[in-house]
């Protein structure tokens, strides 16, 4: 194969260029972005409001034209097309599908077409990922890998400044993994070429935030995901030599994590309910984020946060050995795991939604996991176990006596796995439900770590006679295991209520009676059609008073209710306590109605229907 040889441009030496390209390209986004939206508000380039877009108003198309005229615009001026060869081509070519995309609205089977012919091209110059030693299945991977990153970031263009904030945090943690490249090295050009997508994505950005003015279009999203893409790949001869191998696949993927956990979970959800990935819907990530109570701005900065837990792991498992990084980006994938349960619960369809489905239900993945959450849970499970197996002994033994006892670790490992799930199931851990997660489901979960710890050590004892074995291993490793599955299943239960009352809205409440009446109470008015904000309880105990009842303070007796009411600090009163005699509760009544709160009474009562 013959191979354009790289030419001298502006980023033959490290350092300063990569900065003044950053800026360079800074500077002219910020200066093309205006100009490029007057130009879509007069040619009637505008993306209208619909039903299944997030947007409520005309906002202009096109932001992907600053982006991609400052990226070649820059490598023109810093004398680098050439330098770049089959990447700036490709890019090219992408862009200009996207902007066509943009006016002429093609079929999604067109884009597809278009996709896969770049990612042919790439293929065909010798780029590949390199995860496997088939040639054959590797160019398979590698296309998938293309198109699918290039869709990736186009699914992700959904809310604003989401794609955008993204792709800055995805791109940095690419050009710290190319540092230090060597001068006038093909991975120099292409740090270059990633410095100046990052300062054109960056200048957009300024107007792509929310609320925004612009949005970038397939123009821009393609191009950021093919660009993406491709830098993740390399030819045989460019191809590094890496002493950890889990960097080889897991690196890439961690630092384009969150465009492929999106597009994972709205093309699952849309399947399982009948519908095409390719349509449009208030689905993705982001809207569930919103759906549960946090602002747009919010939404978006969560998913950038994980964007960059992502790419600093990624970052990390590529310049770091094996001993930390492996159980480090097994936790966070297992908490991205139960992150996407978690958001497969959130009720994202409106009831009364078109379509020739029932949209009156949960989304797909919140349904099929009332069935099947037993197989998620045993997956997750296994997973957690293996961690904190292979963690005990990282703790138990450091340096060289890991490598002298890493073939005990890789021996037991089967043992410990099919001995401990048996006990977990044994100890009913399967039969909860993760969203009512309580105490009882603690000491389940003790009893069948407990039972899984011993019965291991048995096993090993019948086997080995526990020859070389380490007691403290197995200490370690249930400790870690134990609290793993506690915060696993915890998660949903603390996530919910952290975000319900952060971001609580409604009529604000007080709970006369802070004992078993008011914690039931406040449980039903979190579930009560009407929304109601908790301030606090109100008790004539003083033992009770300035203490906290389920995370809200008790506020005082009845005269901090009388104050509170009359300073009209509370619109609903909710008495939950029957010790309250007639007398106050006449008062209370009398008192509510001068200043017009309303006054709510918890009742519960058991209704006999047959008599024994």
């Amino acid at each position: 194969m013959t191979v354009v040889p790289a030419l001298p441009s502006a980023f033959a030496a490290v350092g300063v260029p990569l900065l003044l390209a950053f800026a360079f390209a800074f500077i002219l986004s910020l200066a093309l972005v205006p100009a490029c939206r007057a130009a879509a508000v007069r040619f009637g380039y505008v993306a209208e409001p619909r039903a299944d877009r997030w947007h409520a108003r005309p906002i202009a198309l096109l932001g992907g034209v600053a982006i991609g005229a400052t990226l070649f615009g820059g490598l023109a001026v810093f004398g680098s097309i050439r330098a770049i060869g089959v990447l700036g081509v490709c890019a090219g070519l992408m862009f200009a599908a996207g902007l066509a995309d943009d006016i002429l609205a093609f079929k999604p089977f067109t884009k597809l077409v278009i996709e896969i012919a770049v990612a042919s091209l790439f293929l065909f110059f010798g780029y590949r990922l390199h995860w496997t030693m088939s040639l054959t299945l590797d160019t398979v991977l590698t296309l998938v890998w293309i198109v699918g990153m290039t869709n990736a970031f186009n699914l992700l263009d959904n809310m604003d400044g989401l794609a955008g904030g993204v792709a800055l945090v995805a791109g940095a943690a690419l050009l710290v993994g190319l540092m230090p490249p060597e001068p006038g090295s093909q991975a120099m050009h292409h740090a270059g070429y990633l410095a100046l997508l990052l300062g054109a994505t960056a200048g957009f950005l300024v107007y792509n935030v929310h609320p925004a003015s612009i949005f970038m279009g397939d123009s821009g999203s393609l191009l950021l995901g093919v660009s993406f893409a491709a830098l993740t790949l390399s030819r045989a001869d460019e191809a590094r030599t890496v002493s950890n191998p889990l960097s080889i696949v897991v690196a890439p993927v961690l630092v384009m994590l969150i465009p492929i956990f999106d597009t994972a979970l709205v093309t699952v959800s849309r399947i399982l309910s009948g519908r095409r990935p390719s349509e449009g819907g208030r689905d993705h990530s982001s809207h569930r984020l919103v759906a549960v109570g946090l602002s747009e701005r919010t939404a978006v900065g969560v998913l950038w946060l994980l964007a960059a837990i992502g790419g600093a792991l990624g970052v990390g498992a590529d310049s770091f050995n094996l001993s930390w990084s492996a159980p480090l980006v097994g936790l966070f994938l297992v908490a991205m795991a139960i992150f996407a349960l978690y958001l497969s619960r959130i009720r994202v369809y409106e009831e009364d939604q078109a379509g020739a489905i029932d949209r009156s239900v949960l989304t797909p993945l919140s349904a099929d996991f009332m069935y099947k959450r037993q197989v998620a849970e045993v997956l997750l499970d296994l997973a957690i176990v293996t961690i904190a197996y292979y963690t005990a002994y990282r703790l138990r033994f450091e340096g060289p006596d890991f490598g002298a006892n890493f073939l005990l670790f890789y021996r037991s490992l089967p043992l410990v796995l099919g001995v401990q799930m048996l006990s977990l199931f044994a100890a009913g851990v399967y039969r909860g439900v993760w969203r009512y997660f309580g105490l009882m489901d603690v000491v389940a979960l003790g009893k069948g770590v407990l039972t899984g710890v011993v019965g291991a050590q048995l096993v090993l004892l019948y086997l080995y006679r526990f020859e070389n074995y380490s007691r403290a291993v197995f200490v370690i490793y249930g400790a870690l295991v134990l609290l793993a599955l506690t915060a696993s299943r915890a998660s949903f239960k603390l996530v919910g209520e952290f975000v319900s009352r952060r971001h609580a809205t409604g009529r604000r409440c007080l709970v006369y009676g802070a004992g078993d009446g008011g914690a039931l109470a406040v449980r039903e008015l979190a579930n009560a059609s009407q929304p109601y904000r908790i301030v606090g309880f109100i008790d004539d105990n003083p033992l009770k008073r300035r203490l906290r009842v389920l995370g809200y303070p008790v506020l005082g007796d009845h005269e901090a209710l009388r104050s509170l009411v009359s300073s009209n600090a509370v619109d609903t009163v909710v008495v939950s306590s029957h010790a309250i005699d007639v007398a106050r509760l006449d008062a209370l009544e009398d008192l509510c109605r001068r200043h017009g709160v309303e006054l709510l009474r918890l009742r519960v009562a058991m209704e006999q229907i047959i008599a024994s």
